[in-house]
C-alpha cells in the first residue's frame, strides 16, 4: 500500500482493480497528473491514490467533471481528499487530528467522522480524545467542517474537510 496517499477512494466489493484504473485514468487524462499512482490497499472497497497535485483541488475538478461526464465515474462510490497519513496509534491521531483543528474558525461547528478497519482502536476513543480538546460546537447534522479519521490497518489518513470536499459519485449523478 502506498505510504504517502492523498486520496481514498471506494467502490463496490471487487470493484478494487477497475477503481485503480478508474483513478489513474481520471487523474492522468482527465488532469494531466502523469506521476499519479494508485493502488489496492488490502481493504475490499477501499483503494489509495498518490497525486501531485493538490488533493482538494483534484476534487474540485472532479465535481466538475462529475456535472459534465458523469459516465467517466463507473466504479467510484466516494472520493476523499486526505491530508496527513500516520501510524495508526492513538496518541499520533489525536496530535495530528488537533494540528489540522486548529484551522476550524472560531464560529464553525465540527464533527469528528472515525472510519476504521482491520483495527482494534475504538471510534469512541478516538473521538474522545480529540473533541475533549476542541472548543467549537460539534454539530452531527450539518457540520461546517468535518474532522475525518480513515484508518485502514496499520496506516491512518487525515483531513480536515467541508462536507463539499467529499465527492459521493451516486448522490451528484442523482441531481
Amino acid at each position: 500500500m502506498l505510504k504517502d496517499f492523498n486520496l481514498i477512494a471506494t467502490t463496490v466489493r471487487g470493484n478494487e482493480r477497475a477503481m485503480v484504473n478508474e483513478m489513474l485514468f481520471l487523474l492522468k487524462d482527465h488532469l494531466g497528473d502523469q506521476e499519479a499512482a494508485a493502488v489496492k490497499t488490502g481493504v475490499r472497497g477501499i483503494i489509495v491514490a498518490r497525486t501531485s497535485l493538490d488533493p482538494y483541488g483534484v476534487v474540485e475538478k472532479f465535481h466538475s467533471l462529475l456535472s459534465d461526464k458523469p459516465y467517466e465515474f463507473r466504479f467510484a462510490l466516494r472520493i476523499i481528499p486526505i491530508e496527513r497519513v500516520v501510524p495508526t496509534d492513538l496518541e499520533t491521531i489525536k496530535k495530528v487530528a488537533l494540528e489540522l483543528a486548529l484551522r476550524i474558525g472560531v464560529d464553525e461547528t465540527y464533527r469528528i467522522t472515525v472510519e476504521k478497519r482491520y483495527t482494534t482502536l475504538h471510534s469512541m476513543d478516538i473521538i474522545s480524545a480529540v473533541a475533549a480538546e476542541i472548543q467549537n460546537k460539534a454539530d452531527m447534522e450539518n457540520p461546517d467542517r468535518i474532522l475525518l479519521v480513515e484508518i485502514m490497518g496499520a496506516m491512518t489518513g487525515i483531513s480536515l474537510v467541508k462536507p463539499k470536499e467529499i465527492i459521493s459519485v451516486m448522490k451528484e449523478k442523482m441531481i
